[in-house]
């Protein structure tokens, strides 16, 4: 069978979406054919926007920065875990994780599947299932120091609550000192996988690893790139993150 190559990168635009209190992304003309003779655009994005990879500086200042890490972090054999039908916000567990863990070894590259591409570009995109601190462990147990995600965060994202302000400002009002005080993340996930020996990394907002899926059931080998601008004491960046199913 052919060699497919499948894109995972969503697409840099203006205004995409981006993990709450992140730089807002930008794109406009620099330069122009009419004005200089060439077209040259300006950027302006996060660290952390649209699929990108995470670097265990991510986190904390102690460890490792991007520039910092292997180029074998970023490529390897992949795994699929198919976490698809699980409810907003669930919790995936070590359980949940087994079947796939059984599957990996040094060096493999663990995919969760949960289906949450599905909702980019809505507020749904927030609510996805995100790893306890436990099967973040179990990762790492089973020899995984890479982990890709087809949604925001590999740890819950908190409720950023409701977007119109003058509905946030009544519920501001309402607020006395018996309230919950609010969510705030915790990034458990994060440290454990980023902490990992010899420095972790996670990658964030793949698109749709259906494809990956299918393949792996027709027993067909999966590979995964996912190679970072080579941003100096960075951590993170963007990927063009791609499989390639043999």
């Amino acid at each position: 069978m052919a060699v497919t190559l499948v894109d995972l990168t969503h697409q840099v635009t203006t205004a995409m979406p981006v993990y709450p209190g992140d730089p807002a992304v930008l794109l406009e003309p620099a330069l122009t054919t009419a004005t200089a003779g060439v077209n040259v655009l300006a950027l302006h994005l996060g660290s952390q926007s649209g699929t990108h990879v995470d670097a265990p500086y991510h986190v904390d200042v102690t460890w490792p920065t991007l520039d910092g890490l292997p180029l074998e972090r970023f490529t390897g054999s992949a795994v699929v875990a198919d976490l698809r039908g699980l409810e907003p916000r669930a919790a995936v567990t070590p359980e949940l994780l087994a079947p796939a863990l059984e599957r990996c070894g040094d060096g493999s590259v663990l995919l969760l599947a949960t289906g949450w591409a599905r909702h980019w570009g809505t507020d749904a995109y927030l609510a996805h299932p995100g790893l306890t601190a436990e099967a973040a462990e179990a990762i790492v147990a089973a020899g995984v120091r890479t982990v890709g995600v087809d949604a925001l965060s590999v740890d819950p994202t908190p409720d950023p609550g409701p977007g119109d302000p003058a509905v946030a400002a009544l519920l501001a009002d309402l607020t006395d000192e018996h309230d919950q005080p609010a969510e705030e993340p915790t990034l458990a996930a994060h440290r454990v996988l980023l902490g990992a020996d010899g420095g972790g990394v996670i990658a964030e907002n793949l698109t749709d690893l259906r494809a990956l899926l299918e393949a792996q059931e027709a027993g067909r080998p999966v590979e995964v790139s996912l190679f970072p601008l080579r941003l100096v004491a960075a951590d993170g960046a963007p990927v063009r993150a791609v499989a390639r199913l043999g």
